[in-house]
């Protein structure tokens, strides 16, 4: 072994500055994780705005004023004894958590959260959810659901039909084994007839509401829904 094996290595200079940005990024990716965990342990009101929308994810948030009328339509009725699943619809989520942060806790519905953004791990509703395995999921959660919103977040066939098989495998049954679940589902206009075909046996139809985007969408949107409120009526 020569003498220039026991020589510490070292780093070019732009080698060393690379690692440094790598580094105060990561802190910083945990400091902020490390903050969104103390806010939502603390209950404290939350925006979205704390999470980065990813466009290689298809990550589009909806507007404060989509998410909030969306939420107040799962919330419409509800009680203590309520579960509420949210499906790829972490906006909606947020929404829901902050209305219901005034609430007694033992008043509240049960919020569950399926997502595959793992930055939402930092609230305890949180299960991870990957469309591509539809049903592989904690099996306490089937046939549990008395309220659901999806959102798949991409406009393929495969996509949806996925997230469908999701959204029938969480909803509650009747005494007929019939699925009966509140449901609303948000996604591009084009998926209309698709959304149809699904969602036949629980009765979706198109609405006249139309959620809006935080940062706009090139696709027109439209919600789908098995039932009609004072915000909207079917098409």
């Amino acid at each position: 072994m020569s003498d220039s094996d026991d020589e510490p290595i070292t780093l070019s200079a732009h080698a060393l500055a690379a690692l440094t940005e790598f580094n105060a990024e990561r802190d910083e990716h945990r400091a902020r994780f490390d903050r969104l965990q103390a806010e939502a342990e603390a209950n404290a009101p939350l925006s979205m705005e704390a999470f980065t929308e990813d466009w290689n994810e298809s990550q589009f948030w909806y507007s404060d004023e989509t998410a909030r009328t969306l939420a107040m339509e799962l919330l419409r009725g509800a009680t203590s004894k309520t579960t509420i699943g949210v499906v790829s619809a972490p906006s909606v989520f947020v929404a829901l958590r902050n209305i219901l942060r005034t609430q007694e806790e033992s008043e509240r519905p049960r919020l569950v959260l399926l997502e595959h953004d793992e930055r939402f791990g930092v609230f305890p509703e949180f299960v991870f959810y990957d469309f591509q395995q539809p049903l592989n999921l904690p099996a306490e959660l089937k046939g549990t659901m008395d309220r659901i919103i999806c959102d798949p977040p991409f406009l393929s066939e495969d996509c949806q039909t996925k997230a469908a098989l999701t959204v029938r495998w969480l909803g509650k049954t009747t005494a007929t084994q019939h699925p009966s679940p509140r449901l609303i589902v948000c996604t591009g206009e084009r998926m209309e007839k698709l959304v149809s075909r699904l969602y036949q046996s629980l009765t979706v139809r198109t609405t006249t509401f139309e959620p809006k985007h935080a940062r706009g969408l090139s696709n027109e949107f439209y919600c789908y829904a098995n039932f009609e409120s004072p915000v909207w009526t079917w098409q």
